[in-house]
């Protein structure tokens, strides 16, 4: 079937025919929707921030709480349990205070992204500082966690949202959004570099496994513990120092475009959610993705330990992550030419799936450097696939639902921080789990080296569960409604009613 073909079918029974529109106005407005590729790329820095202190706190937090402020795993667990249960209530909080939102002279999104900036900065911060006192330590680390959860919230649901109201062109935003796919992914490889280069020569262990237990480990060169803590904290303010450049970037090349449809009807929250929580495709994405999600966060989580205690890889960790996301943020191009000539699900299919070997074979392998390098160079492909393709099919599925409730309005916030809920809250049962298993298994902190029992559970950990996890996700992702038929039919039917709203402006415009 050709491109396109079929939304005539659906624009005959909801739209009036009207005649050809045929004077000169229809090329303005192509060119209206058309981005440039400065705006994309200052629209793209946008998402670095989130990234940067994503993949920092992904791969590191645990470790720092474990090994540097020396938590015990159970404390350490309700911090990172609490902490991504709060950053996942205050989702659909700030995405209905967003939505309810006045527009100004900036836009509707922009000033939250502004006013969350500075606040942000300074808990994430103080997040990576141990506080000279014990008693108190897990109540700090609790509160400057969830802090920052919040401010970081109130940056990312409305960023994105913008994606929604920087053009109307669908091929525009997935253009922009592949630009955003691959600034994220160069922002965690950028992330990983930053935490993991300067924090990976600081550690208190000898930098040669073999002494670990050897007679020459009291002569190995150790690095005191307050250098440590001086190497994240010198991390941190290098990543806050991105982050304030890369809010500014945004708000310098974005502009965001206001609606101009005349029926609106405002939601309130509970309707909101309703209409959400109930939306068929909407629900199959999000639980689809929930699940291929968890099963790269429970890797993400506990990679940095399973590379250090079961591979005994300790002085290249963070080597080996940064190649996995050097490798995820070169391969961005190649999947997005991938999705847009055989469709979003293909993708899907095919680059979820890909990392299902790599799981397995990092784990059945013995310890060997080349080989988990070259894994990790293979892992990345799939990475890549994780973070382009949720965010390319959410805007198919707010698009889908424009069609259906041409009426409602002020809704795409809500989408879009609904799905982040779903995928923190997710976060946050995989790094309370993860910690709560590692503490059942016998982890201690502080110490060199780990009983065979919490190397085992690393390994459980990165391979078995997330491989059934994938399954689940695949498996539900297969009911996902939306195909390119259908959304090409949504294009062609969201423009004729924006250009029938634009006519019915400009006639009572001229009255």
């Amino acid at each position: 079937m050709a491109r396109g073909e079929g939304a005539e079918q659906y624009a005959a029974g909801l739209l009036p025919i009207k005649p050809l529109n045929t004077d000169k106005t229809a090329k303005p407005k192509d060119q209206r929707n058309r981005l440039t590729v400065w705006n994309k790329l200052c629209y793209a820095v946008g998402g670095a921030p989130y990234q940067i202190t994503g993949s920092a706190l992904g791969f590191f937090l645990q470790i720092y709480l474990l090994d540097v402020a020396q938590l015990d795993p159970f404390h350490a667990s309700i911090i990172l349990f609490v902490g991504r249960a709060w950053d996942a209530v205050t989702d659909p909080t700030v995405g209905f205070l967003v939505s309810r939102s006045r527009w100004t002279s900036i836009g509707r999104m922009m000033p939250w992204i502004l006013c969350s900036t500075p606040f942000a900065v300074l808990t994430y911060f103080l997040i990576w500082y141990v506080p000279p006192f014990e008693q108190g330590k897990v109540l700090w680390y609790l509160v400057f966690y969830c802090l920052f959860q919040s401010m970081q919230t109130c940056f990312h649901v409305p960023y994105s949202a913008l994606t929604m109201f920087i053009t109307n062109d669908q091929k525009e935003r997935d253009s922009a959004t592949a630009y955003r796919m691959m600034v994220e992914v160069l922002g965690t490889v950028l992330g990983t570099a930053i935490q993991g280069q300067l924090v990976g020569g600081a550690t208190n262990c000898p930098t040669e496994p073999d002494d670990l237990n050897g007679r020459n480990s009291t002569n190995t060169s150790r690095v005191s513990l307050d250098e440590t803590k001086q190497a994240y904290l010198i991390a941190s303010g290098v990543i806050c120092i991105i982050y304030v450049l890369c809010a500014a970037g945004l708000f310098l090349g974005v502009k965001e475009q206001k609606e101009n449809w005349q029926k609106k009807t405002l939601l309130t929250f509970r309707q909101g959610l309703w209409l959400v929580m109930s939306y068929g495709p909407y629900i199959k994405l999000v639980i689809g993705f929930l699940f291929t999600s968890l099963a790269f966060m429970l890797l993400e989580g506990n990679f940095a330990l399973f590379i250090t205690y079961s591979l005994g890889h300790r002085k290249d960790f963070q080597n080996i992550l940064l190649v996995i996301m050097l490798s995820g943020a070169l391969t961005i191009p190649w999947w997005q030419w991938f999705l847009t000539r055989f469709g979003k699900k293909k993708a899907v299919y095919f680059g979820i799936t890909s990392a299902v070997p790599f799981m397995i074979l990092i784990v059945c392998i013995k310890s060997n450097l080349i080989i988990s390098y070259l894994v990790s160079v293979a892992a990345g492909v799939s990475v890549a696939a994780t973070f382009l393709l949720p965010w390319s099919m959410l805007p198919d599925v707010v698009d889908d639902f424009k069609v259906k409730n041409p009426d409602i309005h002020g809704h795409e916030a809500l989408f879009y921080s609904f799905y982040v809920f779903f995928i923190k809250f997710a976060s946050g049962v995989s790094l309370g789990v993860s910690t709560l298993s590692l503490k059942f298994a016998g982890y201690v902190t502080g110490s060199c080296s780990q009983p065979e029992a919490v190397s085992l559970t690393l390994k459980v950990l990165v391979s078995p569960v997330p491989v059934v996890l994938i399954v689940v996700g695949l498996l539900i992702l297969r009911t996902y409604p939306i195909d390119e038929e259908r959304r090409q039919g949504n294009r062609k039917l969201l423009q004729e009613m924006r250009d029938s709203e634009s006519e019915t402006s400009a006639l009572e415009s001229s009255v």
